[in-house]
């Protein structure tokens, strides 16, 4: 049975007292809630360990980015293999904004997703289009082309591995993928995942809807056959509002 994932990307907001302030709100509201899922968060990587140190709960606390090099002369950089020894159980890889905004090509996402692997990590692993491809109709090949990448996994890799489909016209603009465009969507991945590995692999892989996901639409969303949850950011920096998301699963 495929898992049930309510993730929250933080990316680069709060202080460590907004931070620590919000995951116990979370926290508080996930130790009332007897549902069938997991709860993920991804917090800057400055307040990993701190929050990792607080945790009473049963989130599992991941990181936003990391090196592919378990060590090295890479000043400012966190490898996956500390994220590891920390306590880390997750980690995102391919998200839009490290696609468009820090250059990442196939080469580094593959680079990151053995590392990740390698070092015992479950991935969330990003993929969507731009409002161009999804205008001009170009969605599917682009889609096709990002999930393609994985081919190169094993089946056992694979088990290792949450695809998020974000629709990166939908990310912090307030639009969203209908519920019939998101179905459309993850129908297609589950597709495309079974014509390159299996059955087996297309089914037991969690998909997750990560296009401005909120408590007025999640329920809408998640009602859909194939998608198992979201990844959700700017209603993850609300307790209530992502609490509202959890219980929609």
């Amino acid at each position: 049975m495929r898992k049930k994932i309510v993730a929250g990307n933080w990316k680069m907001n709060l202080n460590v007292h907004e931070a620590k302030l919000l995951f116990q709100e979370i926290s508080a509201i996930v130790s009332k809630d007897n549902g069938a899922h997991e709860v993920l968060i991804f917090p800057s990587s400055i307040y990993i360990e701190s929050l990792l140190n607080i945790n009473q709960s049963s989130i599992e606390i991941g990181a936003q980015n990391f090196h592919h090099q378990n060590k090295g002369a890479f000043t400012g950089e966190v490898s996956a293999m500390q994220l590891k020894q920390l306590g880390c159980k997750w980690a995102l890889v391919g998200h839009s904004e490290r696609r468009t905004i820090f250059h990442e090509n196939d080469a580094d996402l593959l680079n990151k997703l053995k590392a990740a692997l390698e070092n015992d990590l479950q991935v969330i692993y990003c993929c969507g289009e731009s409002l161009n491809e999804r205008e001009s109709g170009m969605y599917f090949e682009k889609i096709g082309e990002q999930i393609g990448l994985l081919k190169t996994l094993s089946q056992n890799e694979m088990n290792h591995i949450t695809i998020a489909y974000e629709p990166i016209w939908a990310i912090g603009t307030g639009k969203t993928a209908s519920p019939a465009q998101a179905a459309e969507m993850h129908d297609f991945i589950r597709t495309k995942l079974e014509s390159i590995f299996n059955l087996e692999v297309a089914d037991s892989t969690s998909l997750l809807y990560g296009g401005s996901c909120s408590p007025q639409n999640a329920k809408d969303l998640f009602a859909c056959s194939n998608i198992d949850g979201g990844l959700i950011g700017g209603a993850s920096l609300q307790a209530n509002a992502f609490g509202e998301i959890i219980a929609a699963i």
